[in-house]
């Protein structure tokens, strides 16, 4: 799964990085390296506009809120899509054929469960240790970022409309699958799959454009279609990614800062 990530870049990076364009100029990035479900996050759509094609960068907020939605608490509990049922799972179905979107991160965290039986310092049962993923070769606000498959969707909030406030809510929500096996002979693979059993989908230069093009499927079958296609090449992206262990001060959405992702010694008895 993926429930916290980094995302320090400014608007212009991400389309220098992604491509596109910028709909509004004036966009400014919120920096955070604990980006939690809730937060406004950026994410890259394609649309048709006058006969063309644009790619463009939006602002919306992580967690998916389907038009049919009572009330906006819904995306809390939707800020991750399965790949196994996100075509049939009434949540996602429509989005997944037709609003679809790429999620960029500069890295995200996942925490890594003890192994059975160990002790931590204290005696007591070893805690689970965060770990940071993100690609070789990024740093300090430069390199690559990672461009996670999403979805979209649009929300219209009845009490903000009533008081004069714009009603329309952009929300998104991060594509998962099966992490790869523990004992794969790629090492980052094996790293992976030892640390959570579900992985977040990312997409490389080809699956991203596939992914993006606008327009709606025809079907349930095609979108799982599509779907299957960029989990096809989730591994080999992910096989360029770096682990590393990190304190579990990122367990607090309250902290905030770059120090969230330095190495830290793993706890005693976490498994490397």
């Amino acid at each position: 799964m993926c429930g916290r990530y980094v995302m320090a870049r400014a608007a212009g990076d991400l389309v220098a990085l992604g491509g596109g364009e910028l709909p509004d100029e004036r966009l400014e990035l919120r920096r955070s390296w604990n980006v939690a479900p809730t937060s406004d996050v950026p994410i890259l759509l394609e649309r048709e506009a006058d006969g063309a094609v644009r790619r463009e960068l939006h602002v919306a907020r992580w967690g998916l809120v389907p038009p049919w939605a009572k009330e906006l608490a819904v995306g809390s509990r939707a800020f991750n899509a399965r790949s196994e049922t996100v075509a049939s799972k009434p949540t996602f179905r429509a989005a997944v054929r037709a609003r679809r979107c790429a999620v960029p991160v500069e890295g995200y965290y996942e925490w890594k469960a003890p192994a059975p039986g160990a002790k931590g310092p204290d005696g007591k049962a070893a805690k689970k240790q965060p770990h940071y993923v993100h690609p070789a070769g990024a740093g300090d606000g430069e390199g690559p970022v990672i461009w996670f498959a999403g979805l979209y969707e649009w929300w219209q909030d009845p009490e903000a409309e009533a008081a004069g406030r714009d009603p329309w809510v952009l929300s998104t929500t991060i594509l998962t699958m099966a992490a790869p096996d523990a004992d794969d002979e790629d090492e980052v693979l094996g790293s992976l799959g030892d640390l959570h059993d579900r992985l977040p989908v990312p997409l490389d230069a080809e699956t991203m454009d596939a992914w993006l093009t606008p327009g709606r499927l025809g079907s349930a079958e095609e979108a799982d279609a599509l779907v299957g296609r960029v989990c096809a090449g989730a591994y080999d992206v992910a096989a360029g990614w770096v682990l590393r262990p990190v304190g579990t001060a990122v367990g607090n959405v309250r902290n905030d800062g770059p120090e969230l992702i330095q190495a830290e010694k793993p706890a005693q008895g976490t498994l490397l």
